[in-house]
């Protein structure tokens, strides 16, 4: 449970311009590192102790940005106790790419390093952590989750572009890491924190900019297990990718979005046209927690342009032929109040070996009914591709592209890809205990 202890510790903050631990990379540039490594941070500023935190180049929360086009090039170096790998949450890169130890490579063993070198297809905002099978939920836990940022030829004007990477930590009482137990069930929920942070800082965190000026905010929940919804208090916001993916330009209903773990959004927001004016952008969490707090200052700015859409990233696929689909039941079942019900898939754990899902020859549509029979909400993250969520009748489809879905409790939902990326790829739990556990399954492109 977050705490109102939890929430003043952050009151009095103020964090003018958000400082980001991050890396800009041009062609050309030498190999950047990510060095996963031990950091004690005092998290809460009303703690007496300090968690060990793990941290990349001793900082939390980092953000990588390249230009669309450019090859990426990172270094991952552990010096963690424990086996890593990096998944790039979204890209639709190659299989081998992909950062998933057990998988797609062998997890970078204590003292080692691994070099990630790929072209991201698309622009966008994709999440960075560790996936080892079996062992990813302690080191996001502890704060190894960034951002990859790969910007448009021609992003749309704006004051600030800001990644704002959001995650929850369990903490005693000291401001220690609450300990990390072997799971005694074999379905476990999942870890909920109870601090609530912004790019590792505490909240709310506060900026400045002018009357009349437009912020890019790009979103993205990086909690084990958490899943929230986001509201928008006083601010005019334009919904402009979810998930990394360009969408038509909407706002949100209610002024809020749902915010389950892996998902992401780039919003366009609008402020207003007077000074001393300040909105929030709040989690919806208790009686709600505000994590980043804008004002308007100084002198009106000039008009800016409408927003509109940002240009489609022309490699996904133009069609996809439902009816010659490849058509797959997905059953998920498990219950962490009761003995011997594990988190399963079409009845199995997740295994890297044995025969896959699905399948099929590059180019093939793939059509996945997703039925959750569980009593909890199971958000779900397709690697190496994006899909449509097709709508009920499975006559059509909604109107932008995910990679990651909430599939609610006791309800079938479908999706809808072309399977033209080749490879084996994770259809996972973004829960990251429940995915340790086994809650995966994998498809196989040739």
């Amino acid at each position: 449970m977050i705490t109102r202890r939890a929430v003043t510790a952050g009151l009095a903050t103020s964090l003018i311009g958000l400082p980001r631990a991050g890396l800009a990379q041009e062609a050309g540039s030498p190999v950047p590192e990510f060095t996963a490594k031990p950091v004690p941070l005092k998290l809460r500023l009303d703690a007496a102790g300090e968690a060990e935190a793990w941290t990349f180049n001793g900082s939390l929360a980092p953000a990588l940005r390249i230009r669309q086009g450019v090859e990426l090039q990172l270094r991952l170096r552990n010096e963690t106790a424990l086996p890593l790998s990096l998944h790039f949450h979204g890209v639709r890169g190659p299989n081998a790419m992909d950062g998933v130890g057990g998988l797609t490579q062998e997890p970078v063993v204590p003292g080692q390093s691994y070099d990630y070198r790929f072209t991201p297809p698309d622009a966008g905002t994709f999440l960075i952590g560790a996936r080892v099978l079996g062992g990813s939920a302690e080191p996001q836990e502890r704060g190894l989750s960034g951002l990859l940022i790969v910007e448009e030829a021609n992003p749309p004007e704006v004051e600030r572009d800001l990644a704002l990477l959001i995650d929850d930590w369990r903490l005693n009482d000291d401001g220690s890491l609450a300990p990390f137990e072997q799971p005694a069930e074999a379905a476990p929920a999942g870890r909920l924190g109870n601090w609530l942070s912004l790019n590792g800082q505490p909240t709310p965190q506060r900026i400045e900019a002018p009357p009349g000026g437009r912020l890019r905010l790009r979103l993205a929940n990086a909690c084990n297990a958490r899943a929230m919804r986001l509201r928008l208090d006083g601010l005019k916001a334009y919904v402009i990718a979810a998930d990394g993916q360009p969408t038509s330009t909407f706002e949100p209903l209610r002024a809020s979005l749902p915010f389950a773990p892996g998902t992401r959004y780039d919003l366009l927001v609008d402020l207003a046209l007077e000074a001393g004016v300040t909105g929030a952008l709040t989690a919806m969490v208790g009686d709600g927690l505000p994590l980043l707090e804008i004002t308007t200052v100084g002198e009106k700015r000039p008009a800016l342009p409408a927003v509109t859409p940002l240009p489609a990233n022309t490699k996904l696929p133009q069609t996809i032929k439902l009816q010659n689909a490849t058509r797959k039941d997905v059953v998920l079942k498990g219950d962490p109040k009761a003995p011997n019900a594990p988190w399963t898939i079409n009845g199995a754990a997740g295994q890297p070996t044995g025969a896959p899902l699905v399948k099929v020859k590059r180019g093939t549509p793939v059509v996945l009914a997703l039925t959750n029979q569980t009593a909890f909400m199971q958000p779900l993250h397709l690697h190496g591709h994006a899909f449509r969520l097709l709508h009920a009748l499975d006559d059509g489809w909604e109107p932008y592209w995910l990679d990651t879905v909430q599939v609610p409790e006791n309800k079938t939902i479908r999706i809808a890809f072309v399977a033209d990326n080749p490879g084996k790829w994770l259809l996972a739990s973004t829960v990251l205990e429940r995915f340790d556990a086994g809650l995966w399954t994998w498809i196989e492109v040739t």
